[in-house]
């Protein structure tokens, strides 16, 4: 992260603010599909619903996790600048 030298304060680079509100969304959008996995298994009928939602709630933790991955990784180099 870049130093902001008046406070001497870490300030995050336009990247990382970037990868954060990615991130951010990301953990949204999992916890709205958290929200509706317990809605579906309270109606039985929404079977294939719960499937589908099941299957983005897996693709986003896989993301949010590569999010959080490269967000670590930009810092570890930003501090080695």
């Amino acid at each position: 992260m870049a130093v902001d030298e008046q406070n001497e304060l870490p300030k995050a680079t336009p990247r990382e603010a970037e990868l954060q509100r990615q991130l951010d969304g990301i953990q949204s959008q999992v916890t709205e599909l958290n929200r509706a996995r317990i809605y579906v298994t309270e109606n039985p009928k929404l079977s294939s619903e719960v499937q589908s939602l099941k299957e983005k709630l897996n693709e986003h933790s896989k993301q949010l996790e590569q999010s959080a991955g490269k967000l670590s990784q930009l810092e570890s180099e930003n501090l080695n600048l």
